[in-house]
C-alpha cells in the first residue's frame, strides 16, 4: 500500500512540476484579425517561446506576441522589423533599416504609404504586421517596449494544415545588397 501512495505521490509532483515549467516558458496565443496574412490567419493558434529573448535579444524578423499600449487588453502579434537605434523608414512600397532596403518575402503586398526616416529610441522596437496595408503598428507612431514582449512566436498549431514551425527570416537574407 506505501508503495502504491509513493508512486501517485511522486507522480502527482511530477506532473505539477511539468506544469509549472510549461507555464513558465510557453503560451499558447490565437491571432485576432487579418494584419499578420499571409504569414498568419485570423484565428490560427500559436505557440509561443517565452523564455527566448531571456537568452538573448529580439531580432530582425522575429514574430513576436507583446501586451500593446496601455487600454488595449489584447495582445498583438506583429513582426521586429528595426532594434533599438536602428533607422527605418518607408517609401516607394519599400522598408528601409539602416539605409538598406528590406527584402520580405512574407509580406501579402507592399505598403502604399510612407513613414518618414525615424530612429528607434533605445529599449524600444519597431515592429509591422505582414499584412502592411492593414494593420494598425509602429508606421502609426507607435513602438514595443522591451519589457512588454511576451515572446517570440515559434509552432503554429492549429488548424492542422498550417501545423509547422515559423520560419525566421535573419537579417542577412532580409537586406537586400547595394
Amino acid at each position: 500500500m506505501k508503495t502504491v501512495l509513493r508512486h501517485i505521490l511522486v507522480t502527482l509532483i511530477l506532473v505539477v512540476v511539468v506544469f509549472l515549467v510549461l507555464q513558465t516558458t510557453l503560451q499558447s496565443s490565437i491571432v485576432i484579425g487579418r494584419s499578420m496574412e499571409p504569414s498568419f490567419e485570423n484565428n490560427q493558434r500559436l505557440l509561443v517561446n517565452k523564455i527566448a529573448y531571456k537568452i538573448h535579444e529580439p531580432e530582425r524578423g522575429d514574430v513576436i506576441i507583446f501586451h500593446p499600449r496601455q487600454g488595449l487588453h489584447t495582445d498583438y502579434i506583429k513582426r521586429i522589423i528595426a532594434l533599438p537605434g536602428d533607422t527605418v523608414e518607408i517609401k516607394m512600397g519599400a522598408v528601409y533599416v539602416n539605409g538598406a532596403q528590406f527584402e520580405e518575402p512574407y509580406i501579402k503586398a507592399p505598403p502604399n504609404y510612407t513613414f518618414q526616416e525615424y530612429k528607434v529610441p533605445e529599449d524600444k522596437y519597431f515592429v509591422l504586421g505582414d499584412n502592411r496595408n492593414n494593420s494598425n503598428d509602429s508606421h502609426n507612431g507607435w513602438l514595443v517596449l522591451r519589457e512588454n514582449i511576451i515572446g517570440k512566436v515559434c509552432l503554429s498549431t492549429w488548424p492542422p494544415s498550417e501545423w509547422g514551425l515559423v520560419p525566421g527570416y535573419p537579417l542577412e537574407e532580409q537586406l537586400a545588397q547595394p
